[in-house]
């Protein structure tokens, strides 16, 4: 299995949580679309619910000061790997949960020189 990358700055971090915000609402709407002319509530997938409200724990919990990094996976991971192949953006959330559980990659300077 590739290494996934994580983020290098707490602003990068912030950035693809707003991201996957953003995917996840698109996700939703296509869906909606799609299905405009079906019974929503018997075909819209289960997963999407769980998985938004997730992402905006993270948001949230980072905006009001709360986020703190840990070794266990994000609570929405579980779900959105169930259903992996229904995700488009499925990288972007392993990416945020691989920089939770590891914290940020940040580049040592005298590493560079």
């Amino acid at each position: 299995m590739i290494a996934l990358q994580r983020a290098r700055s707490a602003d990068e971090y912030v950035d693809w949580v707003k991201q996957a915000r953003f995917e996840v609402q698109d996700l939703r709407n296509c869906l909606l679309y799609d299905m405009e002319d079906i019974d929503e509530r018997g075909m819209f997938p289960a997963f999407i619910d769980p998985l938004e409200q997730g992402v905006n724990q993270v948001y949230e919990a980072m905006c009001n000061g709360e986020y703190s990094f840990g070794r266990e996976d994000l609570p929405f991971l579980e779900i959105a790997e169930s259903h992996a192949d229904q995700i488009p953006f499925m990288l972007l959330l392993r990416q945020i949960n691989e920089t939770h559980r590891k914290g940020l990659d940040v580049v040592d300077v005298e590493e560079e020189n």
